[in-house]
């Protein structure tokens, strides 16, 4: 039987040291254990490898272990840790850990964490203090970091700017130009973005780039690049006001639907009422937006047209010059209007774009705030949900015919409409 020694005073004293300056270091805890579990996992990867535990003997061996290489400091969301991987020598087959890849200096935590912060609004100069702080003092960090994570974010952008449409139909498009400020020089950069809603009723970015304040030649030539990667006859365009849209897209897709954003038109007509009426002019607005029939948001306008007229007859212009426009949606589905009325899915995405590009001062060139907002976007489109009754949108691309919102069947020359 093992006979255990009894602690001594002064043993247990430096034990008891020992272990209450490791507790109070938590930190030290983890990277140790994050270190013992990493060179567990490389010497499982080996043994799986060649088959047979450390010291046993097989008549015809694969391969042999080999020491280790050298050694190498990896970051982990612990911090940062030395370790030496594994090496095997005279295998048929070259062994390569797919845990620690050779050379990977970082994890793919923390990977995912340097772009992630760069687009949170973290400057490049507070990267490395930043960073240190959280990984330790040896985290394998450079200043080329950022750089490297620019020209990926280059080369991705390219790749996703010149992908094929033509894997599915798009039924509406939202187009808006967005003017992040964000340092840039001058102030003619507009970002011309189109997003589209497929067949499956997804909403998905179709084109984020560079114009010239929203030219009818810059949205021509977006349109020309979605037509010529393959998006084939939309059948809605949901936009503002701005004019070079509306006769870009007369020029690349005459046969779409145009449906001008409420939202910026009810802007426009409050503009010319005073403070005191706009309360009483929102409501009255708001009644035609929320019409149930073409017919009902007509004759509203014509009541609000009788009533302003007289004392307000560019308000009551501003509204009734786009009133076809405006009330293009009662020709598709209800369960789409929320949608097509306005906007909204560009600025409500943009509202965080501009939060982020305005909040920093770090974005010189109008190339840099492209990729940064390309980076936001496709983030942003993880949360987006798609239409309300998606199975709809098939109908719209087939071309079945809607009025107020409701499918219009034709039987024996008459005209039922089905139950909403």
């Amino acid at each position: 039987m093992s006979k255990y020694r009894k602690l001594s005073d002064s043993t247990s004293e430096n034990l008891s040291m020992e272990t209450t300056d490791l507790a109070g270091d938590l930190d030290s805890i983890a990277r140790e254990g994050a270190r013992r579990m990493l060179v567990s996992v490389l010497k499982a990867e080996v043994t799986e490898f060649l088959g047979r535990q450390r010291y046993e003997r097989k008549k015809v061996s694969p391969g042999y272990r080999n020491g280790y290489g050298k050694q190498r400091q990896v970051t982990l969301g612990s911090g940062t840790v030395n370790v030496r991987a594994p090496r095997v020598r005279d295998s048929e087959d070259r062994f390569a850990s797919q845990v620690l890849p050779a050379y990977q200096r970082r994890s793919n935590a923390v990977k995912e964490l340097i772009p992630e912060l760069y687009v949170q609004g973290l400057a490049t100069g507070d990267f490395e203090p930043a960073l240190r702080g959280l990984l330790g003092e040896r985290a394998s960090l450079s200043p080329s970091t950022i750089v490297r994570l620019k020209e990926h974010w280059e080369s991705e952008y390219e790749a996703w700017r010149k992908r094929s449409l033509a894997d599915h139909r798009y039924a509406y498009l939202w187009c808006d130009g967005v003017y992040p400020k964000a340092c840039l020089q001058g102030d003619k950069t507009a970002f011309l973005v189109v997003l589209g809603a497929n067949e499956n009723g997804e909403k998905e970015p179709l084109a984020i780039v560079e114009g010239y304040r929203e030219s009818t030649e810059s949205w021509a030539e977006v349109l020309r690049d979605l037509k010529a990667r393959g998006l084939t006859d939309p059948k809605l365009f949901a936009g503002d006001g701005a004019l070079g849209l509306w006769g870009a897209i007369d020029k690349v897709y005459p046969k779409a639907d145009h449906q001008r954003c409420w939202v910026h038109k009810m802007r426009n007509v409050m503009v010319h009422f005073p403070k005191r009426l706009h309360a009483e002019v929102k409501l009255l607005l708001r009644q035609m937006y929320d019409a149930d029939t073409r017919q009902q948001s007509e004759t509203l306008m014509a009541q609000f047209s009788e009533v302003y007229g007289r004392d307000y007859p560019r308000a009551v212009e501003c509204l009734l010059k786009d009133r076809d426009s405006l009330l293009t949606y009662f020709n598709y589905p209800k369960e789409h209007w929320v949608s097509l009325k306005t906007t909204n899915p560009i600025e409500s995405t943009f509202g965080t774009v501009k939060l982020r590009t305005n909040a920093t001062r770090r974005i010189k060139s109008p190339r840099s705030a492209l990729y940064l907002i390309f980076q936001l976007i496709l983030r942003a489109q993880n949360r987006w949900q798609r239409l309300k009754a998606p199975h709809l949108v098939r109908q719209v691309l087939d071309g079945v015919k809607f009025e107020d919102g409701i499918v219009v069947r034709t039987k024996k020359n008459q005209t039922e409409r089905d139950a909403a």
